[in-house]
């Protein structure tokens, strides 16, 4: 038995996964500790200012994404395999329209940014705060479509190191900024959101300076880009995350502010086992995207189940964890908060599993049609779902409408999986 635990151990994509969750997690870590010194430094009202300009940079980096991370686990894989010259014709396609269309929307950005914040995000931050954080987006931008790439041909060693490094150095500049007295929110948007980009860049031009002339060289064919691709997995992707935030949108609506913040402890409890959920999907991409037979299939799908039964295991842990170690941790204030996790701890093993089809439909079959008709059944079950049950069963209903909208996301997912898969060819 232990020798075979260490086989799975000695695995490349163990090792992989290993190293990918310690970095993701490393990041967490970072970003904590920073929340923690900075709640140290700033005043109330000025850390209110930067986590709602940090929060919009960190949703429009992820919005103006465009579905590019699914083009690069879907298309680079086999390009890189092959070494040929449309790998760096694909990168600097896809990096190339992806920058034209957010540019487009940061500008925009720029001349209604200070309307909006008058009207809408009352920050009252000066306009040099404002043009920082839209600057940010496109910097965060180019660094997760670095870090997707380089996942992507699965050199995860480096990239974390590389995102970790930019992090250590970022800590080390807020640290002296701290000492000496020159903290502000806008020093902290220029570290986190451009200073730390650059670090992660130069990290990398150090070690791979050769490919900037390469890509220089390179031609942009916007056939490269996949637009239909691209976007109809985009709109899926919206849906879902917009699925995932209307119970706690909706339990604002019908309930108190304080069930709201038990339910919203819970979910930041979920999210950090969907971290691993995350840098295993991300190791296990490149592999689906390879996949050229039946046979190819059925092997992919058994080390995919065993790996995502790590994250599985732990919201069934999270599950049968007693109710006094959530006590000990959060307080008797936060008692209802114990049942609520449980409760959504089982819904997201179903989430976990979900991925097994997800991953052979996008990246294998190329297929992402079917994650916008599953994703959409997601979105409409669970904001009716909840719409229904919290009036009745309060902060309980959600978990019950999570649980049976991923059952009927995994449901169409893993239908559509087995017709895409009898179609193939042996």
């Amino acid at each position: 038995m232990i020798s075979k635990v260490f086989d799975f151990i000695k695995r490349p994509t163990s090792r992989d996964v290993i190293v990918n969750t310690i970095g993701n997690y490393l990041n967490v870590v970072f970003t904590a500790f920073f929340a923690l010194v900075l709640v140290r430094i700033l005043d109330p009202s000025q850390y209110g200012v930067l986590s709602v300009l940090l929060g919009i940079a960190y949703v429009l980096a992820n919005i103006l994404d465009f579905g590019t991370t699914a083009t690069i686990y879907s298309y680079l894989p086999p390009l890189y395999n092959q070494k040929s010259e449309d790998l760096y014709k694909f990168i600097k396609s896809t990096f190339f329209y992806q920058s034209i269309f957010s540019v487009v929307v940061i500008t925009l950005l720029f001349i209604f940014f200070p309307y909006m914040d008058k009207v809408f995000f009352k920050t009252g931050a000066p306009l040099s705060d404002l043009y920082l954080t839209s600057i940010s987006v496109l910097f965060f931008i180019w660094q997760n479509f670095i870090s997707n790439c380089m996942f992507a041909a699965k050199h995860f060693m480096k990239a974390n190191i590389y995102n970790n490094a930019s992090n250590l150095i970022k800590t080390l500049i807020i640290l002296y900024l701290m000492f000496t007295h020159n903290v502000t929110v806008s020093s902290v948007i220029f570290v986190f959101g451009i200073l730390g980009p650059l670090i992660f860049f130069l990290l990398l031009f150090i070690e791979k300076r050769e490919l900037v002339y390469i890509l220089y060289k390179s031609k942009i064919d916007k056939e490269e880009f996949r637009f239909k691709y691209t976007l109809t997995y985009f709109i899926g992707a919206q849906f879902l995350n917009l699925g995932l935030r209307m119970d706690l949108f909706l339990l604002s609506y019908f309930r108190s502010k304080a069930e709201v913040g038990f339910y919203g402890l819970s979910q930041k409890i979920i999210l950090t086992i969907i971290t691993t959920i995350i840098s295993i999907t991300q190791v296990l991409s490149p592999a689906f995207s390879n996949i050229k037979s039946k046979r190819e299939v059925i092997s992919q799908m058994k080390t995919g189940f065993l790996y995502l039964l790590i994250p599985s295991s732990l919201f069934l842990l999270l599950y049968l964890t007693p109710t006094w170690v959530f006590t000990l941790f959060f307080t008797d204030t936060f008692a209802q908060t114990a049942r609520i996790t449980k409760a959504l701890s089982l819904s997201f093993i179903i989430n976990a599993l979900s991925n097994l089809p997800l991953l052979f439909l996008l990246y294998t079959v190329k297929k992402p049609r079917y994650i916008l008709v599953a994703n959409i059944a997601f979105f409409i079950v669970l904001t009716g779902m909840c719409y229904y049950l919290i009036p009745q069963k309060g902060v309980m209903g959600p978990p019950i409408a999570v649980a049976v909208a991923f059952i009927v996301n995994t449901v169409i997912l893993t239908i559509a999986a087995f017709y895409e898969y009898h179609r193939m060819e042996d």
